[in-house]
């Protein structure tokens, strides 16, 4: 595995603001130290990324959990959509390389304060 890069957004306020995004535990490997980790407004984009490279010997591993903190910006915000691209290497498996993209579309109540 070359990288995972997730931009995390919510649609009904997507224009207007980002919603506050953290990786709340860095994905570490058996021997060497964590990868490097971005966060950042893309240019062109909607949303905050987070960029995770870098991987060491995280890049032939089982990466299961990627703990994130989103706090909306709005509280009439009840959609969180998360993009992920993850780009794999060839190896003995796979002849080439490859990129995977998905969606995951989450949905909650409206927040009471």
């Amino acid at each position: 595995m070359k990288s995972i890069k997730l931009r995390v957004w919510m649609p009904e306020v997507a224009t207007e603001s980002s919603p506050k995004v953290a990786l709340a535990s860095p994905v570490e490997g058996d021997s060497s130290p964590p990868p490097s980790v971005a966060l950042y407004t893309p240019d062109r984009a909607l949303g905050t990324v987070i960029e995770i490279f870098d991987l060491d010997d995280l890049a032939d591993e089982t990466i299961s959990i990627l703990n994130l903190l989103v706090k909306p910006v709005a509280e009439t915000a009840t959609k969180l959509t998360i993009h992920t691209t993850i780009e794999l290497t060839s190896s003995d498996v796979l002849e080439s390389d490859y990129t995977l993209n998905g969606e995951l579309q989450l949905e909650y109540p409206k927040l009471n304060n």
